[in-house]
Formats: structure tokens, sequence, C-alpha cells
């Protein structure tokens, strides 16, 4: 470890493990510490089933296997989130080449809490004209919105009557007014389709709200059941992907590696130490969890992880959902994501499902913030809940070098976690990423 190196990633979490892929591939000299025996950071997979359990200081006495199957057949994320089809996050995977070590199969269902019952995001002129959420003419004008949006080439976009509508001067609220979209429409278009989590995003430029949405239809039209993938056993599976392709290019992952100090001279990074032993470096990437200083506390997700031996109901029986709770159907600030998958994706035993419900802690009551979210789930068989800090760094790093990560958010998506990254890129290289230079193709092709 007495070397010196381009850079020092510290965490295995899949933000400083993309980061790190992305070093690689730039031909960079990589060494990548974690704390831990295993992969994953605060996202990590747990297999087998005792071993969930036990994080989670449950009684495990009781012979699980027999309640549950094979314990070995469960790889339990702790923070599940799916990846766009057309997304951030597959073009990093593509880039960086991870997708060779990885499978992925298709999430059957999106879809939208809406006043008391779940319905099918309409992504399409067609799920539009038969969708629940909206009346015959909500309907027409909603269908000639899409149309708009999914016309648009990057420069001219049509208002209502195919005149020019501004959307890089104009705001996503002002474009909503364009197409006369009542206030329901807004809210699921706004929170299921963009994936925005809050309704600041009305306020901004009309042009981020367009290509949410057209990412949202590029990436349903891949596989037409969602929008959404996901990989085999587990997310696991990501940072795993990421060792092979450190060592592929000559980095070194080191598991188990206490991180003592990072050591700074003149306000500036210079290596990090591990018991007497010092690797020099030009800059760190790490998760927040390895600093007491330089990063605030920003909020709280509370999660509850929950077994069921059934599909969530009203969604045709799916084997994997993502349903999304906008904040304004559960009289609430922040939104509720509902996530579900099951053994098709080899991440329990068969005949069971692993569901997720999360949500930013608005009250002194965390878990039952989530009831909206878990009375879509019963009967539940076992519920795991935890509450987790939300981490920020307080500099941009490029004084000190040191480039820390943000907490994984409440969402179970993976595009807010790809800004972030992309972020700490530009601040690293003083250049956004250049997506232009990936050859997109179907390695990240999923099983159906």
């Amino acid at each position: 470890m007495d070397e010196e190196y381009d850079v020092i990633v510290l965490g295995t979490g899949l933000k400083e493990c993309i980061l790190s892929g992305m070093m690689c591939v730039d031909g960079k000299k990589v060494l990548h510490l974690d704390r831990n025996k295993y992969y994953g950071g605060e996202g990590t997979s747990i297999t087998p089933l005792n071993d969930l359990f036990k994080h989670f200081e449950k009684d495990s006495s009781a012979d699980l296997e027999e309640e549950y199957g094979r314990a070995r057949d469960w790889n339990v994320d702790l923070i599940p989130k799916f990846i766009m089809a057309n997304g951030q996050l597959v073009k990093l995977l593509i880039y960086t080449g991870v997708t060779r070590y990885l499978e992925f199969k298709c999430i059957e269902g999106s879809y939208v809490y809406n006043k008391t019952k779940i319905e099918k995001v309409p992504a399409n002129e067609i799920e539009a004209a038969t969708s629940g959420l909206m009346s015959m003419m909500e309907k027409t004008r909603f269908k000639t919105f899409l149309s708009r949006i999914y016309e648009w080439n990057g420069e001219t976009f049509s208002g209502k009557s195919s005149k020019p509508f501004d959307i890089t001067s104009k705001t996503s609220q002002e474009l909503y007014d364009e197409f006369e979209l009542d206030v329901s429409t807004q809210q699921f278009t706004g929170h299921a389709l963009a994936l925005y989590i809050d309704e600041t995003y009305k306020g901004r430029p009309a042009i981020d709200t367009v290509k949410r949405i057209k990412l949202y239809g590029d990436s349903l039209a891949r596989y037409n059941k969602s929008p959404y993938i996901y990989p085999m056993y587990g997310l696991g599976e990501l940072p795993q992907g990421f060792a092979r392709l450190s060592a592929v290019h000559g980095g070194t992952f080191m598991l188990d590696k206490p991180v003592d100090e990072i050591v700074v001279e003149n306000g500036k990074v210079v290596g990090v130490r591990s018991g007497s032993e010092v690797a020099k470096c030009k800059m760190v990437i790490a998760d927040p969890s390895y600093f007491s200083n330089g990063v605030k506390k920003s909020g709280q997700v509370v999660r509850a992880i929950c077994i069921l031996d059934h599909p969530v109901g009203n969604t045709n029986d799916s084997l994997s959902t993502q349903i999304i709770i906008p904040q304004i159907e559960a009289n609430r600030k922040s939104d509720i994501y509902v996530c579900c998958i099951s053994s098709a994706h080899f991440v329990c035993a068969k005949g069971y499902y692993l569901a997720l419900v999360a949500t930013k802690v608005e009250t002194d009551n965390p878990e039952e913030e989530l009831q909206v979210g878990l009375d879509l789930l019963q009967p539940i068989k076992e519920k795991f809940v935890s509450v987790s800090d939300i981490w920020e760094p307080v500099e941009d790093g490029a004084e000190s070098r040191i480039f820390i990560s943000k907490s994984f958010d409440e969402t179970t998506h993976y595009e807010s976690t790809c800004n972030d990254v992309l972020s700490i890129y530009r601040r690293i290289t003083g250049t956004d990423f250049d997506f232009s230079q990936i050859k997109l193709h179907d390695e990240n092709e999923c099983n159906e």
C-alpha cells in the first residue's frame, strides 16, 4: 500500500465504484479501500437470510429455512433502486465496461398512487387513452402534451396549437398551463414520469421536465413493460463488477482495510493512512461516512424492507413493480416510494417477494410516515425498519482535492444518484462528462 496513486477511493458504495471505474477507464492509477469486509457500503446486499435478521437485531433462532426456504437463496438489498433502461447509469456502466459482468431483468410495472388507487403510469398515447387517472377531456390534453414532448428534436418545441413554445425560458408550470393540464395530471407527470422529488421544479425551466419525460418514454420503449431494469442477484453485483473492472485496469481493491487518517498538507490531501501504512495520492473520492468534519446532515430517510408471500395488489400480479405516491396523495411534503422484486430476480426464495417502502423523514414518528405505502403491501410476513441520516459535503473539493458524495436519498431509482456522480466528475475534471463518446449497444439487454 506504500505507493503513490492518482486517486484513492474510500468506500464501495455504488457512487464511489462508478467514479473509481471512470477514473480507471481514464487511465488513472486507483486504490480502492473499504473498512468493511463486504462490498456496497450502506447499500450492500445481505446474504444469507439469517444475516438480515441479525443486521436488524431480530430474533433468528427459529428455523428460518422451514419458513422462508433456503437461506442462501436470499440476496436482500438494503437500499434497492431501479435503473432507467435508457438512463445515465446504463450509459456509465457501458462506458466503464461493467455491463459485461452483469445480467439484467426488466421490471414489470410502473405505477402511481392516485385517490387511494394504484394506476399504471401512462407514458404514451395508447396508455393515456385507457388510463383511469384522467377524464376523457383530460386524456385528450395529456395525449397532445406527450406527443409534443416525444416530437421534440432538441431544438424547436411546439405548444398546444403547434406554435413555438420556448421551453428554455418558460417554467414547467407554464408548460403545464400551455396544455391546460389539471393539478392531478401535473402531480403524476412531475413525480412518476419526470421523477421529481418535490414541487420546486415547477419554477425552473421547462426543458428539464421535457428531457426527463422523454427519457422515461425512451426507456419504456426499450422493453415496453416499464422503463426500469434490475440486476439479477441484486445490486451487490454492481460493486463486484467494478472490482473486476479495476483489476483489468491495474487498480487495487482492498476490503477490511481501516482508514485511520486522511493526510492533508497545506489544505490539500496528500495521502491516506491505514495503521502504519501510508498511500500517497493526488485526490480522494469518498462516501460521507469516512468524515466527521467537512459534511453536514441534511435530513433523514426511513425505509421498511418487507418480506411478502404474494405480489403487490392491483399490479396485475407483477413479479416486480415500482409505485410512486406523490406527496399530495399522502398529505406530505415528500413522496413515498414503493418497489418490489421477487424470486424472478434471484433475490429471494421461490414464491416470495421483497418490497421496500421509503420516504424522507418529516415527523418524530418515521415509521408512521410509511403507512400509506405499507398498506399497499398487506399482509406483510416480516418487516425491517431503519432510519438513516442523509449527509452531504460542505465544500466542492476543488481546493482540498477531497471529493465527498452524498448519502443515498429516499428514491427507488438511480437518477439522483447519477446526478451526484456527474457533479463530482465535473468538480474533479473541470468539465462535464461527455456522453457522446459512449457507443450505445445492446450490452444492457435484459431478460424479459
